[in-house]
């Protein structure tokens, strides 16, 4: 998985914990277990994509254009040419 896709899903699962549900009190428990590892997986997610965007962003080179409007387009930017 790319930098950007791990940011995509990270995005992706946050929105899900933050979705409206109808819960029974008694579910409660398991409906919360199930929350609190979605937010553990879209952390891991963040942080993968903070790894991968400061390693292809070192000072010497810097990052291809592929790479950088990868970026750009799953951040919600838009790439001019």
């Amino acid at each position: 998985m790319t930098g950007p896709e791990n940011y995509a899903e990270a995005e992706r699962l946050l929105e899900e914990t933050g979705q409206e549900f109808q819960v029974d009190e008694s579910e409660l428990p398991v409906f919360m277990a199930q929350v609190q590892s979605m937010i553990a997986r879209a952390q891991v997610h963040a942080t993968l994509a903070l790894a991968a965007a400061t390693a292809l962003n070192d000072a010497e080179k810097g990052m291809t254009v592929s790479d950088w409007n990868d970026w750009l387009n799953t951040c919600g930017t838009e790439v001019t040419p």
